[in-house]
């Protein structure tokens, strides 16, 4: 009774005895559980996924370490044998790359510093950047010259690298000569083995020309077209132009081809250059016996081989000498009518000494002074005859001829094959109106035509 009223007002009730006789095959689940086990490390620690997939319930196994993480003690230094040969190779290529851009560069720098007097004293611009005077911080009205060691500072703004073996120059501003190109080339002396085999190949055929160091000035000559080629920006520019130009002297000279080659060099111009294959070759008893002339007629060397220009390429010597040439034709024979209206320069090349120092050129720059000078002197004196005047322009019109004849043909061309064109577009328009039995009529009637037509072809032939 007691226990039953304790039970009513939640009374405690006592546990009941551990049954003795309990099977022994059947956990006992009542008993506490025991402690989990507590883990160093978080990678030690079970992972409640794996709990999940006992075959993943495993604990990660250490990794012996062995010499495979040893280089040292797993390879030698036979393993390297490629390596030992390609590195060096690849560095010595790229020595010889760097050495060889030096080399091309210090000798366009020694040209450049040679003739900056020149260039300054002839030209109002020199160059694609400042002029030498404005680098250094002078006047450019003052008279002083830039000592030498002015000139290797400001070298490098006057040429431009175009690749690693060819460098340019720009000048202009100057009566009567409206710009000048500068072009400088130069042997591939980074790449050591082109270089080689250019030589070979030059020496075992004759249509390939050895490589060699030059370099070559194209002097443009206004010819009285100053007004056209001057750009101004306002009316009051166009007046003060107008004003300028009129006192001064006609730039305009007769055209002609004229050349004082190197008897070397006059094979390949003949084959290279169209403009100088329409001269005649002729020595001169004023002339050392390496050089010629090649004129278009007697007159006009008269009037061009001057006294001053014979010293001047007497003293350029045959190494260094190889053509000055005065002509209004394109280098390349004209193919259309717009490629042969003259343009008149002219062209002075010279082959580069050995050294790169600046004094090598002193036996040259009285020559290039004279070919920048020489559009003054064609300007002044280059003005001949009727007779040979007419001769000059005959020969050139008979070229024009030639142009427009071959024009003519190529637009009596195009106009056949656009007549054709029309007319197959009006069969196949025509064709397609037509029923199957009147298109393969029609068809038959093409098919006989043409088989008529090709027996009169061959009755004409027999």
């Amino acid at each position: 009774m007691g226990d039953f009223i304790k039970s009513l007002f939640g009374g405690s009730k006592p546990a009941p005895a551990p049954a003795s006789n309990l099977d022994s095959d059947f956990p006992e689940y009542d008993s506490a559980p025991s402690p989990s086990p507590i883990y160093s490390s978080p990678s030690l620690s079970p992972n409640p996924t794996a709990a999940a997939f006992p075959e993943y319930n495993t604990l990660p196994t250490p990794v012996p370490y062995t010499k495979w993480y040893r280089v040292w003690e797993r390879t030698s230094p036979s393993d390297f044998k490629n390596e030992a040969v390609i590195i060096p190779f690849i560095i010595l290529l790229a020595a010889v790359h760097i050495w060889g851009r030096r080399k091309n560069k210090r000798k366009a720098n020694a040209w450049a510093v040679a003739h900056i007097p020149v260039l300054e004293r002839e030209f109002a611009s020199v160059g694609f950047g400042k002029s030498v005077k404005e680098q250094l911080g002078r006047d450019s009205q003052s008279d002083e010259v830039p000592g030498a060691g002015d000139r290797d500072v400001a070298a490098e703004s006057l040429m431009k690298e175009t690749t690693a073996q060819e460098y340019t120059t720009y000048a202009t501003g100057r009566q009567n000569v409206a710009f000048a190109d500068v072009r400088i080339k130069l042997f591939k002396r980074y790449n050591p083995m082109t270089l080689a085999m250019e030589m070979i190949l030059s020496f075992l055929f004759e249509s390939m020309r050895a490589p060699k160091e030059n370099m070559e000035i194209t002097v443009h000559a206004f010819d009285g077209k100053e007004k056209d080629l001057v750009p101004v920006k306002s009316k009051a520019e166009l007046d003060a132009k107008d004003s300028r130009f009129k006192g001064l002297q006609n730039s305009g000279y007769d055209a002609c081809v004229w050349a004082v080659v190197h008897k070397e060099q006059m094979k390949g111009l003949r084959d290279e250059r169209y403009d100088v294959s329409l001269t005649a070759t002729k020595d001169h008893k004023s002339l050392p016996t390496w050089a010629s002339v090649m004129s278009e007629n007697a007159e006009v060397t008269e009037t061009l081989l001057t006294k001053e220009l014979i010293e001047c390429v007497e003293k350029a010597g045959d190494e260094a000498f190889e053509y000055l040439i005065v002509t209004d034709q394109p280098i390349d024979k004209p193919s259309k009518l717009d490629e042969a209206n003259p343009r008149k320069r002219v062209i002075l090349s010279l082959r580069l000494p050995s050294s790169h120092q600046a004094s090598a050129y002193e036996t040259t720059i009285p020559l290039f002074e004279y070919c920048v000078r020489l559009p003054d002197i064609l300007a002044a004196t280059a003005h001949f005859r009727p007779e040979v005047t007419r001769r000059i322009k005959s020969t050139r019109e008979e070229e024009v001829k030639k142009l427009k004849k071959a024009g003519e043909g190529e637009k009596a061309e195009e106009r056949r094959l656009e007549a054709e064109k029309k007319k197959k577009e009006m069969r196949d328009t025509r064709l397609k109106g037509l029923s199957a039995e009147e298109q393969r009529k029609f068809l038959e009637r093409e098919r006989e035509k043409g088989q008529k037509k090709q027996e009169k072809r061959m009755s004409r032939k027999a």
